[in-house]
């Protein structure tokens, strides 16, 4: 299956997804990379692997993603041949021009248990919450903000004396597994349709 790939930022989650399909686990192509921050790593990840990748152009918004740049988003997939969406660290909130060209085809993983926790640097607000657990999840992306329907989730514990830093870093450990694992059901799901 073509995937492409928006994020934000390091695209370490793109890097597990890549790992994943040089080991011939995931059967995968990752045929475009888009940002929206042009000084993301996750394009120099991309172009060192000859992987084309590109800048969102969102009118010079912050954290909005007008409908415009979305409906130009879809198009640049569209053209790559892309069949899936996955989002890795992309910090701007999909809505209807790209989920119309996606239809259940854009997902999206998250550094909680959902539904607890959406939003940005959610492991923080495990640790505010004072929760024994937390963990990340593997949704498929609606109009909400992480509030799609679950692929898959696990658990990462909290333990005494983490930090924001060490409790991400475990989840991270975790979203770099359990990612790609999450993309290949999603594309056994689709072979079957």
């Amino acid at each position: 299956m073509v995937l492409g790939i928006l994020g934000s930022g390091s695209g370490s989650n793109m890097q597990a997804i890549l790992d994943a399909i040089d080991a011939g686990t995931l059967d995968a192509r990752i045929a475009l990379v888009l940002s929206d921050n042009p000084g993301a790593f996750i394009l120099e990840r991309a172009r060192a692997r000859g992987i084309e990748a590109g800048v969102i152009d969102c009118g010079g918004f912050k954290t909005k993603f007008p409908d415009e740049a979305q409906a130009a988003t879809a198009a640049r997939l569209k053209e790559a041949g892309v069949e899936l969406v996955c989002l890795a660290g992309f910090l701007r909130l999909v809505k209807r021009p790209l989920l119309e060209a996606f239809p259940r085809r854009i997902i999206n993983i998250h550094p909680s248990l959902l539904p607890r926790f959406p939003g940005l640097e959610a492991w923080k607000q495990a640790l505010d919450a004072g929760v024994p657990e937390t963990g990340c999840t593997v949704h498929f992306v609606d109009e909400g903000m992480d509030t799609g329907p679950v692929i898959v989730q696990e658990s990462v514990p909290v333990l005494p004396g983490d930090t924001p830093a060490t409790l991400h870093a475990r989840i991270q450990t975790v979203e770099h597994r359990l990612y790609p694992d999450a993309v290949g059901r999603v594309i056994v799901e689709n072979l079957k349709c």
